[in-house]
């Protein structure tokens, strides 16, 4: 078995195929991944890529060859996974590389209930496993069936966000290609919503832009298109369906932190006093917000698996991130963009105004955005940041993920990748002035 080191991540499996990884690879990593998480069944999904189909039989091959009895969901949006995987109790393993290229796949994996495999609850092992060579087991395989989720998943997102009575709403949404073309139909179908459908064609090629809403190029189209046909909102996801990121009717980006504080203020009038996790990149306007409305902001590190882990341990009722990640408690703590959707499609149409203006409130910084820098030493060039403010009057310094630099009216992160020779930058501050000078300031220590 190949070295699989390059695809195993932190939280996934992603690499190029055939290159990295191919049908042999996806065998021995489904029989791994049943002796791993002893599982005596799993369900089993894919996206559109053309590398999907055979990539998730071989592993759902491996997983039948170890006794386990497999259930194929067949096509499917990485929270429709989670769904099969939460109501069903079994383990899965989603075959998506979510907004990569056409040429990556990747496998999304998780034990009964959804609950996250990464390197230290299973991942590490199961390649271990993988690359040694799982041993033939005796007895009968297990069996391999198919299964439709696609209409319980729809009426289960349903049941916790009812749409049925909001005012008449024009809504765009730019699949891009990916999984949402799927999902959208299904979810919001009868529904007082007039749904103009973007790139909704299943193609995992990704013919019209790639499936990553937050890069800017990529929701141009959307932008255009709420303009032009006077939409109330429009909507997009990423290659999986399991980001969404919004604009409002002037086709105008709404940050996720607002949509995270617009959640949270939704969960907390259904759960007086609950907890909402953050992580330490999203706006210092969520925690306030929380607060605000009664709730118990809590804040984590970048990466899903903390939020999980935190969401568990606090057993909060929602999670957000900077990414446009979105975790509901009702969702089993996985993230689901379709479900974020929702909300924001319910909030905006329970009430008159527009969109921009119910933001409006939960938009009270200045943000940056992520801003990469190559470096070849990240270790040195945070440690000369670190000089240049440390120490100073008024200036908190906390590392819980990266180094985080606070002042009265603007605070900044930096944070190694931990894949790349990058440095990332979040800078956020009361004024659009102040975020420009602390942004401009860090990097040209950085890059200088």
């Amino acid at each position: 078995m190949r070295d699989l080191s390059q695809i195993v991540k932190a939280y996934d499996i992603r690499g190029v195929v055939p290159d990295q990884w191919d049908a042999d690879t996806a065998h021995a990593l489904g029989a791994a991944f049943v002796r791993v998480t002893e599982a005596h069944a799993i369900v089993v999904g894919r996206d559109m890529r053309p590398s999907s189909p055979g990539l998730s039989r071989a592993f759902a091959e491996g997983a039948a060859s170890q006794g386990a009895d497999v259930t194929e969901i067949g096509l499917a949006s990485t929270d429709e996974l989670y769904y099969a995987s939460g109501s069903l109790d079994l383990p899965g393993a989603m075959f998506t590389a979510s907004h990569n290229p056409a040429r990556y796949n990747g496998i999304k994996m998780c034990r009964a209930g959804a609950s996250p495999v990464g390197q230290d609850t299973g991942l590490a092992a199961i390649r271990e496993l993988a690359e040694k060579g799982v041993p033939d087991r005796d007895g009968k395989p297990g069996t391999i069936t198919q299964r439709d989720v696609l209409p319980g998943y729809a009426e289960y997102l349903r049941s916790l966000v009812d749409l049925s009575a909001v005012r008449p709403l024009k809504v765009v949404v730019d699949a891009g290609n990916g999984m949402g073309g799927h999902t959208v139909p299904a979810v919001l179908a009868g529904l007082p919503l007039d749904v103009v459908p973007m790139y909704f064609e299943l193609d995992g090629t990704f013919p019209n832009h790639e499936a990553n809403p937050l890069d800017p190029k990529n929701i141009v189209d959307l932008q255009a298109k709420v303009r032009e046909t006077g939409a109330d909102i429009g909507l997009a996801f990423d290659g999986d369906a399991d980001r969404c990121f919004v604009v409002d009717e002037n086709g105008d980006p709404v940050s996720p932190s607002a949509i995270t504080a617009l959640v949270a203020v939704r969960e907390l009038e259904k759960h007086p006093g609950a907890t909402v996790i953050h992580n330490l990149i999203t706006s210092s306007a969520v925690p306030e917000i929380v607060r605000e409305h009664g709730g118990t902001p809590v804040c984590t590190r970048v990466g899903h698996s903390f939020i999980k882990q935190e969401m568990a341990a606090t057993d909060a009722v929602f999670g957000g991130e900077h990414s446009a990640h979105y975790y509901f408690r009702d969702f089993w703590r996985a993230d689901t963009g379709m479900l974020a959707a929702m909300h924001v499609l319910a909030a905006l149409g329970g009430q008159d105004g527009p969109l921009s203006r119910l933001v409006r409130d939960y938009e009270r910084y200045v943000a940056s955005g992520e801003i990469n820098s190559q470096v070849t030493d990240q270790t040195a060039a945070t440690a000369k940041v670190r000089a240049a403010y440390a120490g100073k009057p008024g200036i908190v310094v906390d590392d819980m993920d990266g180094m985080t630099i606070t002042a009265d009216d603007w605070w900044f992160n930096l944070r190694p990748s931990n894949t790349e020779p990058l440095l990332r930058l979040n800078v956020e501050a009361k004024d659009a002035t102040t975020m420009a000078a602390v942004r401009d300031a860090v990097l040209a220590l950085i890059r200088g």
